[in-house]
């Protein structure tokens, strides 16, 4: 039996990873800051497919609430195997990187590097005293400007960066328990994240932006989860996998 939480699951990439885990054989905790209908539907989809699944209210920011969280998850669908961390926020407004605000760079790193961070420290411990069969996974989603840099949204590449980073760390400390951690680094996914600048973007890929001219799409990216949340990758040390269309592929 295998477990997952997913954070961030009411829409775009979790949805799609949420869902994707419980076709896999997984039973699914549906974690998201808006615990309204879009999530219980996910929660429902899941169920359909014969499996566990909840819903469940979090807010990851506040790192007071991620045993209640973990509890939750655990009272519901039993011991946890797996964390996937895909909850994130975007800036506030894009713009010039000497017009960052204090408040849209804390709000990205609170969520998307400090809030990962210590519940990603939160279930590393719960899972090395847990007696659970399988494989042991974390698997966070972060984004091609962990590396990519783009100057009108500066606070957010620093805090996927962070993540990356993280992921690297958690990596390191939890091989020798068997507990595998991973990172995907998705490019340009069509989701209501990316919605706002996709006419913009579709015109750049057309003329070679990405190597695979098109958007991805979510359930390209929970390929990857699942494939790594299984343990299809076993000699893997925390290596970013990119679902990027080839964004990043250095070319001349």
């Amino acid at each position: 039996m295998a477990q997952a939480l997913v954070t961030g699951a009411r829409r775009g990439i979790g949805r799609a990873i949420a869902i994707a885990l419980g076709h896999a054989g997984f039973d699914v905790a549906a974690a998201d800051l808006d615990a309204g209908q879009e999530l219980l539907a996910v929660a429902d989809e899941i169920r359909s497919l014969g499996r566990k699944a909840v819903a469940i209210h979090a807010d990851i920011a506040d790192i007071s609430t991620h045993a209640r969280l973990l509890d939750e998850a655990e009272a519901a669908i039993g011991p946890l195997t797996t964390l996937v961390n895909n909850a994130g926020v975007s800036v506030l407004s894009r713009g010039d990187l000497l017009d960052v605000t204090p408040e849209s760079y804390d709000r990205c790193m609170a969520v998307n590097a400090r809030g990962t961070f210590f519940l990603t420290q939160a279930f590393a411990a719960r899972l090395r005293k847990a007696s659970v069969s399988g494989h042991r996974s974390i698997v966070t989603v972060t984004s091609a400007n962990a590396t990519a840099v783009s100057i009108a949204r500066g606070e957010y590449c620093m805090s996927k960066s962070a993540a990356s980073m993280m992921s690297r760390l958690f990596a390191s400390r939890l091989s020798d328990e068997g507990i595998g951690v991973y990172e995907i680094q998705p490019g340009f996914i069509e989701t209501d994240m990316t919605a706002p600048s996709k006419a913009r973007y579709d015109a750049l890929i057309e003329n070679g932006l990405t190597v695979i001219k098109r958007f991805g799409q979510p359930e390209e990216v929970a390929r990857i989860a699942v494939t790594v949340a299984t343990g299809l990758l076993p000699y893997t040390v925390g290596q970013p996998i990119l679902a990027d269309g080839g964004l990043l592929t250095v070319r001349y």
